[in-house]
């Protein structure tokens, strides 16, 4: 007991420094992830974020408080847990808030002893025992007798000077005998030591990667900030100005580049730092920049001047103030700058004195405050560590330094020792730096490349112009520079993280001409013929970066397999994705079903319509769908992928859990194809959207359906039209929405339906409690059909659209509909056009739909002018209908007149559309004298209706008085050329406001 609260005492006096609970609340939540992506073993942090759009899929997330307990009761706690998250996402943060909560007795009172080490420590030692290892760092604690209930936190893999070789440890089981450190950390996590304890490892990612899966327990990993998070980060940041900050984060949100790397706020701070002075100073003084910092290096510039500036006298003159910070940043650039990039170089981002020593850093500059805004600083036994603030920082400042140097260095400045072939003047020195960038397998010079390309832009010249940089001096190497780098992306239509990161170095540049022209052409769907090589390695980075991208990324019509095969990387990435009428054949599915098995894949919608499919290709997707987990919308509508192609989808879907929605619009799947379907809804508890439309299923295949639907209660929307169900499918499809109360919308549009079928359907919704949506349009439902509608419009409780336009129903179906209709209270939208319905039925219908909000009932039906006299009044006396539908409905001079009368005195209809009439001269005069009345009316739609030149004059004229008319239709009515022109005036003079089309 004295022990473990002496252990206590000092973790909570240790860790208890700085952690505020609210920028905090991130990390109580952890991500549960199963193993590391490919992208996130292979790529540099930066790089990881830009692909994903800071993004991860992941399901489940696990309290702080669970980290280390059993997720179910039947499984036992984890020995190794590893917790990865990239530069600067808080993992330090993270381990010191899980220690002093720990040590505080709020979490985890299972664990005796609680052991917090660092990889910047361990790598002070050369060899150690697993005791020695404990007892050096918490010499209050004894061990004996094993450590049963300890957690060992190994805090920053990624800092280790030796890389971990699991491969060939030397099997050490001694507690006592004293091996390589590399050696002893193996063994650790292998069991071979502290078996009894369980560990957790921090690191980035690809750190991360060198211990085998097969011996991680548990891997969870540290989201970055949410939007809201964001907001209160940078509202701490600047307490003292809040319209800072929001100018700021408006900014940040304004390139999709900087928004997602924010989400790290290791370099959120970074970036709003530098665009906060940016707009603070550029209120109070002149700047030397044109524009808000966006790029990388304009951010990192910023961000280095400001830290020196900070440290200006405050009463000294102004260039003596300059000269100070001139002088400063050179040192610090050549000190400092050496460190960085032979480091990075090294892949080296902890340092101890010897290293300060070795590269000749100043102690005394050490000591001064500029560094310590760029280095932190950590007392570990016997020596001090240093790292960069943000991985980032280090990479700008070596940057700086090789810009330095290399405008002066006669040998490779990548060989240390300075022995190598002479390489005179800067262009060479960029070129190696570049191609060195791109060689290099584990993409850690990218980020330097592209910081170095920035360093010849204009705006960061301007910026650092006095201090770092001679003035203009990029103006002789730019063009060069811009140059190499194009070429760089001529590569045959390989296109690879790599040369989007030449994208990058181009944009960082500020050479944007070519990402521009294929972003526009991109917007206007106009990418078609233009895709070079050059042209796809700027696509690929717009994938990355463009807002074009953010809601859909629309690739239709442009993409062949070399180019598609060559963006696979990057379309791994796009949430929604739209490959549209490519001509894509079988091959092209055997690349995306590639891409969609990969654990990365983020993609959610896929759209494949228009192409040319078979069954080949729908097995290729197929296979995918076995192991995707993020695909959710698969439309591949006007394919080819028949019977075979359907059964190949059918079994995925058998074991798929996740899509949700499946189109398969006319591809000739059948009756065979719509079997194996119906069996896949009967064990698939996740689809609920699915569209069958044009595949001759016939009746049969609708009954297989049919059965299926009275055990599957997850589908909501099933498309059915123009298959030729008839009425056996019909009775089916019936006698399941007897029991099947889940399915929300039904279209059985275009299958020769008949009175018997539509019969057995209605008798099914008196008793339906789901179906929402009904589409029988263009059936063959006659008169006799209408009692049998009428029946369930009584008594069902849940329809609220249905559709029987381009039937048979003729007047006697349109009564008895009308007579349900007084009693329904449910329906909201019910078409009745092309169904032979006169005037009695008309007025009926008119009368009883004086409740509902539209009214298109009556359109391109038959009613006449004796059929206007119910929608007439029921304008007059119902205050809520704002559409009314009167399209071709043989409406003349009297029906016009009867409804002109209606408008003087109705106050809400919004909508009137009167096209394909014949209200000729009479009725424009009547409807004229109304206009001059009506204040609630915006538009008119009076095309095709026989008005000649003196009813449109009409019309003109009375706009005069009337300004809530927004729209008014007057084509097809023989005004003529010279008449449209002086009408259109009219009415512009008149009605400014007013839209005419004549």
């Amino acid at each position: 007991e004295p022990m473990v609260q002496k252990h206590l005492e000092s973790l909570q006096s240790s860790y208890g420094n700085g952690l505020e609970t609210g920028p905090l609340q991130r990390l109580t939540n952890l991500l549960l992830v199963e193993g590391l992506t490919d992208i996130q073993q292979q790529e540099h942090d930066i790089l990881q974020i830009e692909a994903t759009k800071g993004l991860r899929n992941a399901a489940k997330s696990i309290p702080l408080e669970k980290l280390f307990l059993p997720l179910s009761k039947v499984s036992i706690p984890p020995r190794i847990s590893v917790t990865v998250g990239v530069a600067g996402i808080g993992k330090s943060t993270l381990v010191k808030l899980f220690v002093y909560t720990w040590a505080k007795g709020q979490i985890n009172r299972d664990l005796i002893f609680v052991l917090p080490l660092t990889f910047r420590e361990l790598n002070t030692h050369e060899k150690l025992s697993a005791e020695r290892l404990i007892c050096s760092a918490f010499p209050h604690i004894c061990i004996s007798g094993g450590a049963a209930r300890t957690l060992l936190i190994l805090d920053g893999l990624d800092e280790f000077k030796t890389p971990l070789d699991f491969s060939n440890t030397v099997v050490c089981t001694d507690p006592k005998k004293e091996i390589q450190v590399d050696n002893l950390i193996t063994n650790i996590i292998r069991g071979n030591l502290l078996q009894e304890a369980s560990v957790w490892v921090t690191s980035r990612p690809t750190a991360a990667s060198q211990i085998p899966g097969g011996l991680v327990d548990r891997m969870t990993e540290i989201r970055g900030f949410r939007a809201v998070e964001m907001k209160d980060f940078l509202d701490q940041m600047f307490l003292d100005n809040r319209d800072v900050s929001s100018q700021v984060l408006h900014h940040i949100r304004a390139n999709r580049s900087l928004h997602a790397m924010c989400a790290v706020p290791g370099f959120c701070r970074i970036a709003g730092s530098s665009i906060g002075s940016y707009l603070r100073n550029s209120t109070s003084q002149s700047q030397e920049t044109t524009a808000v910092p966006r790029t990388l290096s304009e951010i990192c510039s910023y961000f280095f001047k400001t830290a020196l500036s900070s440290d200006w006298p405050e009463k000294t003159r102004e260039t003596l103030r300059i000269d100070q910070a001139a002088n400063n940043s050179k040192k610090i650039v050549g000190s400092l700058g050496r460190l960085a990039f032979y480091g990075l170089l090294k892949k080296k981002h902890v340092f101890y004195d010897p290293d300060m020593k070795a590269y000749g850093v100043d102690l005394a500059l050490l000591q001064s405050s500029v560094c310590s805004r760029l280095l932190l600083k950590e007392e570990v036994p016997s020596s001090t560590a240093y790292c960069f603030s943000h991985l980032t920082l280090q990479e700008f400042l070596a940057a700086l330094y090789y810009y330095t140097a290399a405008k002066r260095a006669i040998f490779d400045l990548f060989t240390e020792s300075g022995m190598s072939w002479p390489k005179l003047g800067f262009l060479n020195h960029f070129k190696s730096a570049v191609q060195r960038s791109l060689q290099a397998e584990d993409r850690h010079l990218d980020i330097f490349a592209r910081l170095l390309c920035g360093l010849l832009s204009p705006q960061v010249n301007k910026l650092l112009a006095g201090w770092l940089l001679v003035k203009d001096e990029h103006n002789g190497f730019r063009s060069q520079a811009i140059s190499f780098l194009q070429g760089c992306l001529n590569t045959d239509y390989i296109i690879s993280s790599r040369t989007v990161n030449t994208m990058h170095c181009l944009y960082e540049i500020q050479h944007t001409e070519i990402a521009k022209t294929v972003e526009e052409a991109m917007k206007n769907e106009g990418l078609a013929g233009m895709l070079t090589p050059v042209n796809c390695s700027a696509l690929a980075y717009l994938l990355q970066v463009s807002d074009a991208c953010v809601e859909e990324t629309n690739l239709s019509n442009c993409l062949t397999y070399n180019v598609c095969k060559s963006l696979l990387s990057q379309l791994l990435f796009c949430h929604s994705l739209r490959l549209d009428n490519n001509q894509f054949k079988d091959n092209v599915m055997e690349l995306l079903g590639s891409v969609l098995s990969v654990k990365d894949c983020q993609i959610q919608k896929l759209s494949l319509a228009e192409n040319q499919i078979s069954n080949k290709g729908a097995k290729a997707l197929a296979r995918s769908l076995l192991v995707n987990r993020s695909l959710t919308v698969l439309d591949l509508r006007s394919n080819f992928i028949g019977p075979t192609g359907a059964k190949a989808l059918a079994d995925a879907l058998k074991k798929n859990q996740v899509l949700l929605s499946l189109n398969l619009q006319h591809n000739a799947i059948k009756e065979d194809g719509a079997t194996f379907l119906a069996e896949a809804l009967l064990t698939n508890h996740r689809l609920t959207t699915l569209h069958l439309q044009k595949n001759a299923i016939g009746g049969h295949g609708a009954s297989k359906i049919a059965e299926a639907l009275r055990q599957n209660h997850s589908l909501k929307e099933l498309t059915l039209s123009s298959n030729a169900v008839g009425d056996n499918g019909s009775v089916a499809l019936a006698e399941a929405l007897k029991v099947n109360h889940s399915l929300q919308s039904l279209d059985l549009q275009s299958n020769s339906i008949s009175s018997a079928g539509v019969t057995a359907l209605t008798a099914a919704l008196c008793s339906n409690k789901g179906l929402i949506n009904l589409n029988l349009r263009e059936n063959s439902i006659s008169k006799e059909g209408g009692p049998a509608i009428a029946r369930a419009l009584r008594t069902n409780s849940t329809l609220k659209k249905l559709d029987l336009a381009a039937n048979l129903l003729c007047d006697e179906g349109g009564k008895a509909i009308a007579l349900a209709m007084k009693e329904n209270r449910v329906l909201t939208s019910l078409h009745l056009q092309w169904n032979f319905i006169q005037a009695q039925a008309a007025t009926a219908l008119a009368q009883a739909l004086q409740s509902k909000g539209s009214m298109d009932t009556l359109q391109e039906n038959a009613i006449g002018d004796e059929g206007m006299a119910g929608p007439s009044a029921a304008l007059k006396v119902k205050t809520s209908l704002v559409d009314l539908h009167l399209q071709a409905a043989s409406v003349g001079a009297a029906g016009a007149q009867a409804l002109a009368e209606a408008l003087m005195v109705n106050k809400s209809l919004q909508i009137l559309d009167l096209r394909g009439n014949s209200i000729g001269v009479a009725g424009a005069k009547a409807m004229a004298n109304a206009l001059k009345v009506n204040r609630s009316l915006r538009q008119l739609n009076l095309q095709e209706n026989s008005l000649g030149m003196d009813g449109a004059i009409c019309i003109a004229t009375a706009l005069k008085g009337n300004h809530g008319l927004a729209y008014v239709n007057l084509q097809g009515n023989r005004i003529g050329q010279s008449g449209a022109k002086m009408i259109s005036d009219a009415i512009r003079t008149n009605s400014p406001d007013c839209v005419v089309d004549v």
